[in-house]
């Protein structure tokens, strides 16, 4: 008896020791569970502030890229602004910078034209080098600062290429003459999508450059079919280019000539890569270091029947005897106008200064056989508006040209509504008959 209760006390007593150490474990995990969780909620504490401050770091960043994008705005909308009041000034001041200088050209067109002793021959050609360079220099930077604006306005038209060839053929001979080079235009049935005026600019500059870059042999324009597009090309037998000058060319100020060759500012073929660029023409050049160069210019082909005339190069003496009544407010202008149009050209001239005196002038029931108007007359008054009144008490669609020193898009439609060919000042001899003769018929 006594030893059973002795076993019942030590199972007991098992147990219970069991039980405490199993107890004893559950705290040593509880306490290891306890410093683990401790352990987590300081790294989780740790890490709300690091994302904290984080936060704060990104805040300020965004605070500071929020307030340069400000500075950044403010500067954009400052340069856009110079840039608009750069066009402003441009185009307003195009009328007052080129009237004196087409007025000059017009003096000497007309002087040339006279009989001159040997010295003063040598003195009005360099007098016409002289405008001619600064002409250059001035169209450039017009074409320039129109073609750098968001807001220049083509107008494409089908142009007849032939047609513009022979005007430029007629506009660049005596240059090519002049130093004893041949220039050629290739006849062409071609007629290409573009903007007329500037379509021209271009092959102006591509022409011009041709020839005063050239010291022997000759220059020739033409046209060549390939790769879906019509090209009109630009040959020459100049020195070349070499291929580490044919990007840079392009760039504003760039000569890629010899120190001693020909002068000039750099910028015809900046002005011909701005207007491919802006009419959505491929340029190529080629060149061959001491055999010459050729440009190319991509455009696209339309239906011939659609062509639309760029000007002939018909004889000035289809002008003689011809009446033209000239609407011009400066007076400079005027006379120049006379004594070219009814010197070398012999028109009948009729100059006045505005829409009312043309109107009197004109008289009754006899129209001139063209009207030469310029755009900007006194008090408000316009070419268009003249061109509009003459037409109508005429009572008919008198042939007109219209010359203006302001580059402006609507000009240009307005002159385009009513059939009138637009000519830039300062206008040289050859081009003004060239647009009469194009206006007459």
């Amino acid at each position: 008896m006594m030893l059973r209760e002795t076993d019942d006390a030590e199972t007991r007593a098992a147990k219970l020791q069991r039980i405490a150490d199993a107890l004893i474990d559950r705290v040593d995990r509880l306490e290891e569970t306890r410093g683990s969780a401790w352990s987590m909620f300081q790294a989780a504490v740790a890490l709300e502030q690091e994302a904290i401050a984080r936060t704060r770091d990104l805040e300020k960043a965004l605070a500071d890229l929020s307030e340069k994008n400000r500075d950044l705005a403010v500067a954009r909308a400052a340069a856009e602004e110079a840039n608009r009041s750069k066009t402003r000034f441009l185009r307003a001041a195009s009328h007052d910078l080129l009237q004196p200088l087409a007025a000059a050209r017009l003096f000497l067109s007309a002087l040339t034209d006279t009989q001159l002793d040997p010295l003063q021959r040598e003195l009005t050609g360099r007098l016409a080098g002289a405008f001619e360079s600064v002409e250059e220099l001035m169209h450039a930077v017009l074409d320039i600062s129109r073609l750098d604006s968001q807001r220049i306005e083509f107008h494409r038209k089908p142009v007849d290429l032939d047609k513009l060839f022979r005007r430029l053929a007629v506009e660049y001979a005596p240059m090519a003459e002049a130093g004893g080079l041949r220039l050629s235009f290739v006849p062409t049935s071609a007629v290409v999508d573009s903007d007329p005026t500037f379509l021209r600019r271009i092959a102006q500059n591509l022409i011009s450059n041709a020839i005063k870059y050239t010291e022997t042999g000759g220059v020739v324009v033409g046209v060549r079919r390939r790769r879906g597009r019509v090209w009109l090309e630009v040959h020459d037998s100049g020195p070349g280019i070499g291929k580490a000058d044919r990007s840079r060319i392009f760039d504003e100020f760039q000569r890629a000539v010899p120190d001693g060759g020909p002068q000039g500012m750099g910028l015809g073929l900046s002005i011909v890569r701005r207007a491919c660029t802006k009419l959505g023409h491929p340029i190529e050049v080629d060149s061959t270091p001491g055999r010459g160069t050729v440009f190319r210019v991509g455009l696209n082909a339309v239906d011939p029947a659609a062509g639309e005339g760029a000007g002939d190069a018909a004889s000035p003496r289809g002008l003689r005897s011809r009446v033209v009544l000239i609407v011009e407010n400066d007076a400079a202008m005027r006379r120049g106008y006379e004594l070219m149009l009814g010197g070398s050209l012999g028109m009948v001239v009729r100059a006045t200064g505005g829409t009312a005196e043309a109107l009197a002038a004109m008289g009754q029931d006899d129209p001139p056989d063209v009207i030469l108007a310029d755009y900007n007359l006194d008090n408000g008054d316009t070419g268009i508006a003249a061109i509009r009144a003459l037409r109508a008490a005429a009572g008919q669609p008198v042939p007109a040209v219209m010359v203006t020193a302001q580059r402006d898009a609507r000009i240009a439609r307005d002159c385009a509504d009513e059939g009138v060919p637009l000519v830039e000042k300062p206008v040289g001899a050859d081009e003004l008959a060239a647009a009469l003769l194009q206006a007459t018929g």
